[in-house]
Parts: C-alpha cells; sequence; structure tokens
C-alpha cells in the first residue's frame, strides 16, 4: 500500500474512532496536531510517515476517558496497522511514540525513557495545541466535562506533582496552566516548536492577567 492511501484510511480510521468524542480530544484536535507536526518536521530530519501516523494515531484512545488505562491506545493502533500490513518497525515505532508522548509520562521515573526524532516532533506538535487560545479552549472545555471549578483562590496549584497525583487531580482547572500548559514553553524538543510556544505562551499570560482583574472585579 502506497503511503498516500495509507495516511488517508488512516484519517477515516481516527475519524470514525473518535466520533462524539469530548471536544479537545476529538477528531479536530488530531487534525490539528496532524498539521503542526508537518510543519515542524520541514525542519527536521524525521521519517515522514512515522511522523503522520503517529500524530494521527497519538490520541486514539486517551487513558483519561478508560479508567486510566495506557495499554488501550497503543494496543488499537498496533492492531490498526497490523490490518494494513504495515512494516513491523514502523510499527513498534508509532506505539513507543504513544507510549511515551503524553505530558504525564515525562513526570514519571520509572522506566527507561525513549527518544526519537519523530516523537520530538509530535509530541511539540501535540504540546502547541495544548497552548494558545486554542490551549485555553481545551482546557475549559476538559474542565467543563469534569464538572470542575472554574477557579477557587484557596486551592494553590501542586508544582511538585508526581504522575499519579497529577492523573487523579481534580484541581480547579486555572491550577492547570501553572500545572502544565505554562510549563510547556521550556519543553519543547525543536526550534519550530520554540518558537510557536513562545507566541502562544505570551497569549496565556495575557489571558490569565485579564482573567485575575475580571475576578478581583478590577476590569
Amino acid at each position: 500500500m502506497n503511503e498516500s492511501l495509507l495516511i488517508e484510511k488512516t484519517i477515516a480510521f481516527v475519524k470514525e474512532t473518535l466520533h462524539g468524542a469530548e471536544g479537545g480530544h476529538d477528531w479536530f484536535h488530531i487534525h490539528r496536531v496532524f498539521l503542526n507536526a508537518k510543519l515542524i518536521a520541514k525542519n527536521e530530519n524525521v521519517n515522514d510517515l512515522i511522523v503522520a501516523l503517529g500524530a494521527l494515531l497519538h490520541d486514539i484512545a486517551d487513558a483519561k476517558f478508560y479508567d486510566g488505562d495506557e495499554t488501550i491506545g497503543p494496543k488499537k493502533a498496533a492492531e490498526f496497522l497490523l490490518s494494513l500490513n504495515v512494516d513491523s518497525a514502523i510499527i513498534e515505532h508509532v506505539i513507543k511514540i504513544i507510549e511515551h508522548i503524553s505530558f504525564k509520562n515525562s513526570l514519571s521515573t520509572r522506566g527507561k525513557k525513549f527518544t526519537s526524532k519523530e516523537l520530538d516532533v509530535i509530541q511539540d506538535a501535540d504540546r502547541l495545541d495544548a497552548i494558545g487560545a486554542i490551549g485555553i479552549a481545551r482546557c475549559f472545555n476538559y474542565g467543563g466535562f469534569k464538572n470542575r471549578e472554574i477557579h477557587n483562590p484557596d486551592i494553590q496549584p501542586n508544582l511538585n506533582m508526581s504522575k499519579e497525583e497529577y492523573k487523579n487531580s481534580t484541581a480547579p482547572t486555572i491550577n492547570h496552566f501553572y500545572e502544565k500548559l505554562l510549563l510547556l514553553k521550556d519543553k519543547m524538543n525543536t526550534k519550530t516548536g520554540q518558537r510557536i510556544a513562545a507566541n502562544r505562551h505570551k497569549f496565556m499570560q495575557q489571558y490569565l492577567d485579564q482573567f485575575y482583574a475580571e475576578w478581583d472585579g478590577i476590569k
């Protein structure tokens, strides 16, 4: 199967699988990450097929929607790629990307870290979608989905969370800016990611300034 048809079939599979998903983790999130990854990959020495497949399949079954089970996503992706007779080395690489892309896994101190330039590209693409205007929208959308408080001044952000604490957190949505979103700018792997992240980070800071001013009744 040629690469264009493989990507076309993968897009169709992802659209069908994520139909009706929470708005911050639906097909449109995947599509934005896919576009971001292709943009970043232009300036990196990577396997473009692995980048495309990894970006498209990275959230095929996000653990947060499966009771924290981190095995379902890699399994679904592997079964799909096997059904299309994709080369085993490509499948293995894509699965490793899915297993290591998330922010919460960067909080874990267990196990050997997997690294690759393709992971770097997709991770940056995914993290870019978590910041800026889109990131703010996704953050509050998920907070509403989980029925969390918008803000509670009595609950301070936890800046030293373990992976398990992060997974189980029920903190107000504003805390998530400090516990994750504002940290992502300095975690970008590529120069392209760093450049784009800087602008999106600045926008989030401006948003928070406005938020607190309105919260305090100043504006």
